[in-house]
């Protein structure tokens, strides 16, 4: 399977701020993305790289072989929907959709219908007079009919209720299995989407902390209960993402080894063994990695 991204050495320096610090890695075509960290992390400034929104400092972006920057070939072929996305505010919902079909040479007209009636869009209003939710589903609309063979959706639903959520996270996966094409979502949201992601990357301070396949990564991340004595005994030898103490008990986040028995192990010790969630070990380990930075470690 080919690579549709490849990133090298990637750095976004302002004056005083370092945004996105000697980022490296490569995205394979026909994969779901999870690009997950907090806010500030990078996530917004390295996608606007991605899309040529943005020049880097340093480094490499590479889309479809190519760069992306003032290139019409490579940019029909990227869909970025972002959380605030802008469209002119005469236009109506049908100006938006006919100005993406003459963009994106992958538009399908009856993607787009059937979204529009899923999410009940007005055709004729005008996009000034439209709610949060519903500009948040045109978004989505132009993100999943363009059909791109890289679409990034950028916290795409804001304003859309958990029905109106679930409707997109279907029809993404219906229409990908049909129609695979490599998308990337930016999320706080995490738990909602975890299932649809098939490879994760985290970003905290602008580095890559972690990029794996999300199927083996929900495999190996748990948590374990129990006196501090015993739980200390248990986390020797292992990667603690996480340690809090209540008392005299004493919760560890951990990412275990492939090959390991974890559950068994910890309950032969009489600790309490819970898998957890993909966002609690984002936010554990982003956790982690800022405490490293106050600590000077």
């Amino acid at each position: 399977m080919g690579q549709i991204l490849e990133i090298n050495g990637l750095t976004k320096a302002y004056k005083d701020v370092t945004s996105i610090y000697q980022m490296s890695f490569t995205l394979k075509e026909n994969k779901i993305y999870g690009l997950l960290g907090r806010n500030g992390a990078g996530k917004t400034t390295l996608m606007h790289m991605i899309t040529a929104q943005l020049f880097p400092t340093c480094g490499d972006v590479k889309v479809f072989g190519e760069e992306p920057y003032e290139n019409t070939r490579v940019l029909q072929q990227i869909c970025f929907i972002k959380e605030s996305q802008a469209y002119p505010e005469y236009f109506q919902i049908s100006d938006v959709f006919a100005t993406a079909k003459s963009i994106y040479p992958n538009w399908n007209d009856g993607l787009a219908n059937q979204l529009t009636q899923d999410f009940q869009l007005p055709l004729n209003r005008r996009i000034k007079e439209l709610s949060r939710g519903m500009l948040s589903s045109v978004g989505i609309v132009v993100g999943l009919a363009s059909r791109a063979p890289l679409t990034i959706f950028d916290e795409p639903y804001l304003g859309l209720d958990a029905v109106a959520r679930g409707i997109f996270y279907d029809r993404l996966i219906e229409d990908y299995a049909e129609y695979p094409r490599t998308v990337i979502l930016s999320t706080h949201l995490i738990d909602e989407v975890s299932q649809l992601l098939e490879h994760v990357l985290i970003i905290e301070r602008g580095e890559l902390l972690f990029y794996e396949d999300a199927e083996s990564l929900r495999s190996r991340i748990y948590s374990v209960s129990g006196s501090s004595e015993v739980v200390e005994t248990y986390m020797k030898g292992k990667e603690v993402i996480h340690v809090e103490k209540i008392g005299s008990l004493v919760t560890v986040t951990l990412l275990g080894k492939k090959e390991e028995n974890n559950k068994k192990q910890a309950e032969s010790l009489g600790l309490e063994y819970v898998p957890i969630s993909l966002q609690k070990f984002v936010v554990d380990l982003t956790t982690k990695s800022r405490e490293k930075v106050v600590k000077g470690q």
